[in-house]
């Protein structure tokens, strides 16, 4: 993931209202999408986890969005349950601020960086 807050060039479906649609991590269902931001530079989605971690919300870049299946609703990610557990808090005052995206990009892009 060179750049966390763009879709990857193979993910078809960017631009896609994806509010309501179930999230999948490697290793299961994480929640379903909140949010979402389609701004250039800044996509990402809001996952509330619901269920899986009771009542947190977690931001997810566009980065991190392997494949999107509009049919079936789901969104797709290349992390596992564990590394988005331990992602930078969520704040619902600060998720929008350059500051905080910078500490998410750099959190889910050292997996990309095999550290």
């Amino acid at each position: 993931m060179t750049e966390p807050w763009n879709y990857r060039p193979e993910v078809t479906g960017a631009g896609v209202d994806l509010i309501g649609f179930d999230v999948e991590a490697t290793d299961g269902k994480i929640g379903s999408v909140d949010e979402q931001s389609d701004t250039v530079g800044e996509n990402y989605i809001v996952v509330d986890t619901g269920f899986w971690i009771f009542g947190k919300k977690v931001v997810m870049p566009a980065g991190t969005i392997t494949r999107i299946d509009p049919q079936e609703r789901k969104v797709f990610l290349a992390r596992t349950k564990e590394e988005i557990k331990n992602a930078p808090e969520f704040d619902a005052d600060t998720y929008k601020d350059s500051a905080y995206r910078q500490q998410v990009g750099d959190y889910y892009g050292r997996y990309d960086q095999g550290l």
